[in-house]
């Protein structure tokens, strides 16, 4: 082998893991921005910095700036060390990282002045869209000639989970953002249109939503949960045949359940009925996960009592659990007649993506960041088992509010007198909210403050460390 050929390629990895944590700050910060703005409407200043501009500002941010760079650090990651081979392309894994970049830059510009296609965690502009293709398309190359390159014949489940994601999210992205440009005046402009219309535009973006749901913040995590936590917990996964179970099972019932977003519109009775058939279905696979996970420390429990990281990573997969039942739960007609466009909506959406993927991310940054800079591990675990308590309680206060709010929302929305007109204005239940709204900006005021300890505490190690890479390991019961 040469000297490349020897050591696994952790600048890439370096790079994600680092912009993750910074990302992570900056989107929480907006996400604090307009909890702030709901509870003192004042402080929406327009017309760049009102709720309206920064709420999609904020889900760009903490889905694919922060999501994505946890992504990419731990998927380059982890086939590196299952493939027992190098970084296929590091060249084109380099332009992964500085193209990603661009595109969380040139949202958190486009989005704030208005340039938007209007659609739900696909509002950018068809010359950002392009550019995401092209940085998913060398993502799916680095990371599938990687595999095809492995010294082991077995493909670890992780990059089951972190393939299909990659193969998913280019479908998804490919056909919800099909677009035709504007022209004015013959020029072409960044500006465009849906190419559908009406409730198919609809059905496509919900199709898109969901499954963005489903496999960027599930599939692909659950990719890092197969991974980190036996390697934190010193065991191998539970049952490695559940695993493969839960894969088919979740990646095939997954993409049917995107029309439970759509009960009681213009969407036909009996797709609204299949999304929800399959929402119901969904929560089998989900719980396998989540049992195969949280099972894996069995005979280990004692290790919680001292391991901040594992705190991290099991207590995202209680987060997991809840989330994958409540959400079934609402898809169920009846129960979405409380709760859609409600407060419960919001506070089920952050038991995922604070309890679920935001605290597994955090384990597996402070499981990465030390080995990737040469240190034994992170600069202080006392901060780390500090930063838990902190998110923790944050999520709490935050999702609790979100969920009370929603009830109260839904019921006081329904309120009717007996002549059968509505017991409550709309306003009324706005400003029974108040309260709740301030919890809910308490919570995420922790939340990030807990962000903000991490990327101390990771300055704080990378200080000094070695940037040297890792030799890449023969695989066992063969010879160098």
């Amino acid at each position: 082998m040469s000297a490349t050929q020897s050591t696994y390629n952790y600048k890439v990895v370096r790079q994600f893991a680092v912009m993750t944590v910074i990302w992570g700050i900056v989107g929480m910060l907006v996400g604090v921005i307009i909890a702030a703005q709901l509870v003192w409407p004042d402080l929406n200043f327009g017309p760049w910095l009102t709720y309206g501009r920064l709420r999609p500002l904020h889900t760009n941010a903490v889905i694919f700036a922060f999501g994505g760079c946890a992504l990419f650090a731990t998927s380059y990651y982890v086939v590196q060390r299952t493939s027992h081979a190098r970084l296929f392309a590091g060249g084109l894994a380099a332009f992964t990282f500085w193209g990603w970049q661009l595109v969380i830059l040139l949202a958190a510009l486009s989005l704030p002045l208005g340039f938007t296609s209007g659609k739900e965690y696909a509002e950018l502009e068809w010359p950002i869209d392009i550019l995401i293709t092209l940085v998913w398309v060398s993502y799916a190359i680095v990371f599938f000639g990687t595999i095809a390159k492995r010294k082991v014949s077995h493909i670890y489940v992780a990059n089951w989970f972190f393939g299909s994601m990659i193969l998913t999210v280019a479908v998804l992205h490919l056909v919800n953002s099909a677009e035709i440009p504007v022209f004015a005046a013959g020029i072409l402009t960044p500006k465009s249109y849906s190419a559908y219309a009406g409730v198919q535009d609809a059905m496509v973006q919900w199709w898109y939503g969901h499954n963005a749901v489903g496999f960027f913040l599930t599939t692909g995590f659950l990719g890092i949960m197969y991974y980190f936590v036996p390697k934190q917990a010193g065991r191998p996964i539970y049952s490695y045949r559940l695993s493969v179970v839960h894969f088919w099972a979740l990646i095939f019932t997954y993409m049917w359940a995107g029309p439970h977003h759509l009960h009681y519109t213009a969407l036909p009775d009996w797709t609204q009925s299949v999304g929800m058939i399959f929402s119901l279905i969904l929560l089998a696979p989900s719980w396998g996960g989540m049992i195969n996970g949280i099972m894996t420390l069995s005979g280990a429990w004692g290790k919680l009592r001292d391991d901040p990281i594992l705190k991290f990573l099991i207590t995202s997969l209680s987060f997991y659990g809840m989330s994958t039942f409540e959400g079934p739960m609402m898809s169920i007609k009846t129960v979405n007649a409380l709760s859609h466009y409600t407060d419960w909506t919001v506070g089920h959406v952050h038991s995922g993506a604070l309890g679920w993927v935001a605290m597994i991310t955090i384990g597996s940054m402070y499981y990465l960041l030390p080995r990737l800079f040469g240190k034994p591990q992170m600069h202080s675990v006392k901060l780390m088992t500090v930063h838990f308590w902190v998110a923790t309680i944050g999520i709490v206060l935050y999702i609790a509010s979100m969920w009370i709010a929603g009830v109260m929302q839904g019921l006081m929305w329904r309120t009717s007198n007996p002549d059968g007109t509505l017991a409550y204005s709309f306003v009324e239940s706005v400003k029974a909210t108040y309260p709740f709204w301030a919890i809910r900006l308490v919570g995420g005021v922790l939340f990030l403050s807990g962000m903000l300890i991490m990327a101390y505490n990771m300055f704080k190690t990378m200080a000094g460390g070695s940037t040297v890479d890792a030799p890449v390991l023969v695989p066992a019961g063969q010879h160098a």
